[in-house]
């Protein structure tokens, strides 16, 4: 099994996919990632030589940000929209949904599942 940028990529699936699953690549950036590398697409992680590795390594070395170094990144960014107290950072710290969708409905992923409130009639349709 491939184990790139500290993430073991999964066993017989397609280099294009399989680059994906690590945190920051997408479908776009892996197709580029094999190109830089000479790897043909529809290689399979299992085929993959030594060689091949370690030159998709070196191109997502040199190119991109990836896992931990990319998520403490964003942390840090929203971190310090928090600390900033703008409209964002007070969103984030809230746990509403930032980029000015209704909350009124919806918004569960953001702001979980709901809470009962006494004495708050129920909605046609639920009880």
């Amino acid at each position: 099994m491939a184990r790139i940028a500290g993430v073991e990529l999964p066993k017989a699936k397609r280099m294009e996919v399989a680059l994906t699953y690590i945190y920051g690549i997408g479908r776009a950036s892996a197709l580029r990632i094999l190109a830089k590398a000479n790897v043909e697409l529809g290689r399979k992680t299992d085929d993959l030589t030594t060689d091949e590795q370690a030159r998709i390594r070196q191109a997502i070395d040199q190119d991109y940000r990836v896992e931990g170094d990319l998520r403490r990144e964003v942390q840090q960014a929203v971190k310090r929209l928090m600390d900033l107290g703008c409209y964002r950072g007070l969103r984030h710290r809230r746990g509403l949904p930032v980029r000015g969708q209704r909350t009124r409905t919806n918004a569960r992923t953001r702001k979980g599942p709901r809470k009962i409130v006494a004495g708050k009639k129920a909605p046609p349709g639920r009880s």
